[in-house]
C-alpha cells in the first residue's frame, strides 16, 4: 500500500494474516541495532509489550520473514526508529487504522469506504478519517509551516528595512556630495561616470555588510539548525541565494539615487550649499 522497498525476504500472505501467525517484518534500522551482522531472515524477535495487552499474547515470539527500507516513522525532524511489523489479526487491542490508496479524489471515496467497512461491521467507529497528505500535514507540517511564515514575514520586513536603509544612507551622502560631483561634471566627467561612482560606493556597502550577515549566520547556524530537516544549517546555496538577492536590493537602492546625482545640472550643484 506505502509501497516500502523490500530489502529482503517478503510480506504476509493472506492465510497467514487470517491464521494469525507469528510472523513479522522488520525495517534496516532494527537489523542494524538488534541484529548486527547477522542474517536476519529466520531470527525470532520477542514483542514483550504485547503482553502488556488486556489480550495479551502469551509467548511473544515472532520470525522474521522480510526486511524493508528504511521510511521516515518518527516525525520529520527526528531520527528514523526501529520498527516491526506483525499480523493484525494476533490481537485485538491497540489500534486500527486502514489505508486506501485511491485512483481519483481520495475524499469522493470516503463515503464508500466506510459503507464497505460498515458492511463488514457496524460497531465500528471511525475516527481521524481523511487523507493521508492532510494527517501528515496537520501533525508534521502545522509547526514547521507557522514557524516558516513567521520567519518569512519579518525576513521580508527586515528586507524592506534594508532596502530602506540602503537607499536612505545613499540618498543622504549623495545629497553631501552635491558640490562635489558639481565640480567633476564641470571638469568633463560623464553622467554614467557619476552614476558608477555612486553604485560602487554604495555596493561597498552593501556588500561590506552582507559579508558581516554571512560571517554571523554561520556563527548563529546551531541555533536553527534542530528546527530543519533535509538541509544543512551551513547549505551553500542557501547562503549563496541569500547574498545574491541582498546584493540585487542593495544595487536597486543604490541606483535610484545614483541616477538622481548623474542627472544633476552642474550648474545647479555648483550653487549647492
Amino acid at each position: 500500500m506505502l509501497r516500502i522497498q523490500f530489502k529482503d525476504g517478503r510480506t504476509f500472505t493472506e492465510a497467514e494474516v487470517n491464521g494469525a501467525r507469528k510472523l513479522a517484518v522488520v525495517n534496516e534500522t532494527f537489523v542494524q541495532r538488534y541484529l548486527a551482522k547477522e542474517n536476519p531472515l529466520g531470527q525470532r524477535v520477542r514483542l514483550a509489550l504485547l503482553e502488556t495487552f488486556p489480550d495479551g499474547l502469551k509467548d511473544p515470539w515472532f520470525e522474521i520473514i522480510g526486511v524493508v527500507a528504511d521510511v521516515k516513522n518518527n516525525g520529520l525532524q527526528d531520527p528514523i526508529q526501529p520498527e516491526v511489523w506483525v499480523p493484525y489479526t494476533v490481537t485485538g487491542s491497540a489500534a486500527r487504522g486502514i489505508l486506501v490508496r485511491t485512483a481519483q479524489e481520495p475524499l469522493s471515496m470516503m463515503n464508500v469506504v466506510r459503507d464497505e467497512i460498515w458492511g463488514t461491521d457496524r460497531g465500528v467507529a471511525l475516527t481521524m478519517t481523511g487523507t493521508l497528505e492532510g494527517y501528515i500535514s496537520s501533525f508534521s507540517y502545522a509547526g514547521p509551516r507557522f514557524g516558516f511564515l513567521l520567519m518569512t514575514i519579518f525576513g521580508s520586513i527586515g528586507l524592506i528595512l534594508v532596502t530602506i536603509g540602503v537607499y536612505s544612507v545613499l540618498a543622504y551622502t549623495t545629497a553631501r556630495r552635491t558640490h562635489e560631483i558639481g565640480i567633476r561634471m564641470a571638469l568633463g566627467a560623464e553622467s554614467a561616470d557619476v552614476l558608477g561612482l555612486m553604485v560602487k560606493m554604495g555596493l561597498r556597502l552593501v556588500a561590506l555588510g552582507a559579508g558581516i550577515g554571512v560571517i554571523a549566520s554561520l556563527l548563529l547556524a546551531r541555533v536553527i539548525a534542530t528546527q530543519l530537516w533535509g538541509v544543512s544549517a551551513y547549505d551553500p546555496y542557501t547562503l549563496g541565494a541569500v547574498t545574491v538577492l541582498l546584493l540585487a536590493t542593495g544595487l536597486v537602492a543604490c541606483w535610484i539615487p545614483a541616477r538622481r546625482a548623474s542627472h544633476v545640472d552642474p550648474l545647479v550643484a555648483l550653487r549647492y550649499e
